[in-house]
């Protein structure tokens, strides 16, 4: 599923204004880098327009912004201080960064990734910056899992995990700490290469950007390494400059994981929800990573709260 026919074109021009406007030597040519039901984005040179989810709310986008423009060494800064409104659509502008490369993994900026989700969490959260949104964006991947597969056989193991989790990690109550700014959606894809914005690595997507529990943007890593699919190696680089960065979310020394266990289960069910929605509707076999993150599911209650699954 895309976008409505008359926003990509309208994207598509808007960033090419933009493009030109900061540039008289643009290289000019566009490409759209993402087109689905909740983000169109669309890079043109070396500006890129995204057109965010329907519904996004204006007031609380702008809040991200501002609070994104303050970290220029730590954010990649926005173009505007404000989103524009476009066929119905906010959309924002971002200079283009290079991201982290999928084909080469032991390039994987893990050393960079920790040091700048510990330097964010480490940053006044203004009383304005919205509430982080990870928990509400794992519950609209489980209630996606309900419509569309309630009854698959391993959509059970992934309801059980779901359900066993406190309220504020499914969405369903206050986070027990609202005064850390949190990245809410951190992943590899996360990271862009643009030095002239304050660093070599920064942060983008600012969607789930807000006030929370910091061991939600620890917890995707976290995740996989108790899965079996990130390597120890690459989960002990990235906690330890965490750690050295002075990050809250885990104790400074000792074991992590009465920190991450609830954030790294949450994921996990998040993670395994997608990938069992997206197999359904694909009329497809899970995949084996797939099946990885379902089986860590129905271990879960096995798994005494506090280590991996």
């Amino acid at each position: 599923m895309t976008t409505t026919a008359p926003l990509l074109p309208a994207l598509t021009a808007r960033v090419r204004a933009q493009a030109h406007a900061r540039s008289a030597a643009c290289p000019c040519g566009a490409a759209t880098l993402a087109d689905r039901p909740d983000a169109t984005v669309v890079r043109h040179g070396e500006v890129v327009a995204k057109a965010h989810a329907p519904g996004t709310d204006a007031d609380a986008l702008a809040h991200r912004l501002a609070f994104t423009a303050r970290l220029p060494g730590v954010l990649l800064p926005p173009l505007a201080p404000a989103p524009a409104e476009l066929h119905g659509r906010l959309v924002t502008c971002w200079p283009y960064g290079t991201p982290v490369d999928p084909d080469d993994p032991d390039a994987a900026p893990w050393e960079a990734a920790g040091a700048l989700l510990a330097r964010l969490h480490r940053t006044p959260a203004p009383a304005t910056l919205p509430p982080m949104r990870g928990p509400a964006k794992a519950a609209a991947a489980l209630a996606r899992l309900r419509r569309s597969a309630p009854r698959h056989p391993d959509a059970a193991p992934v309801l059980r995990a779901w359900a066993a989790l406190p309220a504020w990690a499914r969405g369903e109550d206050a986070m027990p700490d609202t005064g850390t700014p949190c990245h809410g959606d951190f992943h590899l894809g996360q990271l862009v290469r643009h030095p002239t914005a304050g660093g070599p690595w920064l942060l983008i997507d600012v969607d789930d950007l807000g006030r929370g529990v910091p061991a939600w943007d620890l917890a995707r890593p976290a995740a996989w390494y108790a899965c079996g699919l990130l390597p120890p190696d690459e989960w002990t680089r990235f906690l330890a400059a965490y750690r050295a960065a002075g990050g809250p979310a885990v104790p400074p020394a000792g074991d992590p994981w009465p920190a991450l266990d609830v954030p790294a289960r949450a994921l996990t069910a998040q993670t395994a929800a997608r990938a069992l929605a997206k197999a359904v509707a694909a009329g497809r076999p899970l995949d084996e990573v797939e099946r990885c993150l379902v089986d860590a599911c129905a271990r879960m209650p096995s798994v005494a709260p506090g280590g991996p699954a």
